[in-house]
């Protein structure tokens, strides 16, 4: 059994166990948190905790699978964001570095890093743009292409599989929220990291 599929398993084993609606749903790590706060400082609003805690409990549950899958391609999370960055633009378009820090799901920092090693790998190519010398700009090659359509399928399946104990609706709402959030924090459409 592969890792999405396992996980995917795992997932609808937690969805028959999903309260119905109207039911006390059981305590989690949270609310464990919560309650110990709650009396050691009742005086305090700790309900914050409740989103942030859980969104931090989300990554360290969800990185392990991620980081299995991203693996079982020769991959890591920034090197998959990269090559999904080049491959959702289109294969034959080419990104400048400074583009793909704004798109990609990957911080500033070590972009440069990263496209040595796709590069020495041979998954990307740099060259100097045709229109402005001074600017390089980033392609796939053949074999990036085929790696980033190979694992998007296992990638796609392994999130299916994190998100599976929760109805298709409540999945709508979470991401309308989730969306809501971040553009209450300055995440828009073309803001940078």
């Amino acid at each position: 059994m592969t890792d999405a599929a396992a996980d995917a398993d795992a997932g609808a084993t937690d969805k028959k166990a999903h309260p119905a609606p109207g039911a006390a749903s059981p305590a989690d790590h949270v609310d464990v948190v919560l309650a110990q706060w709650h009396e050691q400082r009742p005086e305090l609003d700790v309900s914050p905790m409740a989103v942030i805690g859980r969104l931090k409990r989300l990554v360290l549950l969800i990185e392990p699978s991620m980081k299995r899958t991203f693996a079982a391609h020769g991959l890591d999370a920034a090197s998959f964001d990269v090559l999904a960055t080049l491959r959702r633009n289109g294969p034959e378009r080419h990104l400048t570095p400074a583009e793909l820090m704004r798109s990609a799901m990957v911080t500033s920092g070590a972009i440069s890093q990263r496209l040595d090693r796709l590069q020495e790998r041979g998954l990307v190519t740099r060259r100097p743009s045709p229109s402005d010398g001074r600017v390089v700009e980033v392609a796939l090659t053949g074999e990036g292409l085929a790696l980033i359509d190979g694992a998007l399928p296992d990638h796609l399946a392994t999130e299916e599989g994190l998100l599976a104990a929760l109805p298709p609706a409540e999945l709508a709402r979470l991401a309308d929220s989730l969306k809501s959030l971040l553009l209450g924090l300055g995440d828009g459409r073309g803001a940078g990291r």
